[in-house]
């Protein structure tokens, strides 16, 4: 019985360790900003977010990123709550690019996001995998606490590795 124990907890050390390195336990950090324009190549999905498709879309552009098609920054646009329940997103996944004189790899477009709006930015240090939902969260938290409206736009992106943003406009 206590070697079950001295497992168990060895086990939850572990976990704990694990969670912590990937940025578990981090807290975002949500400003009121002025945006920037950002240029975004990439393919626009519409569909469950259950689809295949859709995976297949976030891999094509991490690959033209790998490939040096493009240079910048992984990037999406969501044109409804993608963390909210429910089945079907749209979107415009792919790349922030530094401006628009780039070649475009086949079968991507180009989409600009106008800067000089205010916005709700959130910041945080996680792994890609939890930073989303960490950045929403804390973002539509600050949202009600100030009484501010938001738009139905959300521009994520990850400058680094385990470091995402996100940028949603706010009602004027």
């Amino acid at each position: 019985m206590k070697k079950l124990f001295y497992v168990v907890a060895a086990l939850g050390v572990l976990f704990l360790t694990f969670y912590t390195y990937i940025g578990g336990f981090t807290e975002p950090d949500v400003t009121v900003a002025t945006s920037e324009i950002r240029y975004v190549a990439g393919q626009p999905f519409l569909g469950s977010t259950d689809d295949r498709a859709l995976g297949k879309v976030f891999q094509r552009a991490a690959e033209v990123l790998d490939k040096k098609e493009l240079e910048g920054m992984l990037g999406s646009i969501y044109y409804n709550n993608p963390v909210k329940k429910g089945d079907t997103i749209s979107a415009f996944i792919g790349v922030i690019i530094p401006d628009t004189t780039v070649q475009l790899p086949e079968g991507y477009e180009l989409r600009v996001v106008p800067g000089n709006r205010k916005v709700l930015r959130g910041q945080v240090k996680a792994h890609y995998s939890l930073a989303p939902s960490k950045l929403y969260n804390a973002v539509f938290d600050y949202a009600k606490e100030e009484n501010m409206e938001l738009e139905q736009f959300y521009l994520e992106w990850f400058p680094q590795d385990d470091e995402a943003m996100l940028e949603v406009p706010v009602k004027q």
